[in-house]
């Protein structure tokens, strides 16, 4: 059985100006690559996931991706200076800072171990049309896991998913 995205309200910040943005502006009528992960400027997200998925954007526009998207439990100021660090053009970037998707989702960890609080377990999606169509989540999804498992959620991953 497939299931719908959770329908939330997101605070964006754009061009200067605080926009509310719904689940249903991200994922209506696309077919779409979302990234879940635990926090921006962090040493695998900064320097595997988010990087990963920029380079290979092309790769998952001619597989039939209109658009990919980070998130994480994190607020748009913070997102939007991590997007513009990395020089991210390609990559969206949805601030899900109350954390209310990922929770919606299943994907809301404590890494209180680490001083982050509540954060986002590491997984990717293709959701088409609100409707999520495959869902690739790491192992060992628990609260203060002291290792980061990466791969399942990788855009290598993503692309042999899209591929077969």
């Amino acid at each position: 059985m497939k299931y719908k995205v959770p329908n939330v309200k997101f605070k964006v910040r754009e061009l200067g100006e605080w926009v509310t943005k719904t689940s249903d502006d991200f994922f209506k009528g696309k077919r779409v690559v979302v990234f879940g992960l635990p926090g921006a400027f962090t040493p695998t997200c900064s320097s595997k996931q988010l990087p990963g998925f920029e380079n290979k954007y092309n790769e998952f526009k001619e597989r039939g991706i209109d658009e990919i998207y980070c998130m994480s439990v994190n607020d748009s100021f913070v997102m939007n200076a991590w997007a513009e660090k990395e020089h991210i053009v390609n990559c969206k970037m949805i601030p899900d800072g109350s954390g209310e998707f990922s929770r919606l989702m299943g994907m809301l960890v404590c890494k209180d171990d680490k001083g982050f609080g509540q954060r986002s377990w590491r997984y990717a999606m293709v959701v088409n049309d609100g409707v999520i169509e495959a869902l690739f989540e790491e192992p060992g999804k628990c609260d203060n896991l002291t290792s980061d498992p990466y791969g399942e959620s990788s855009p290598e991953s993503m692309l042999k998913y899209l591929t077969n």
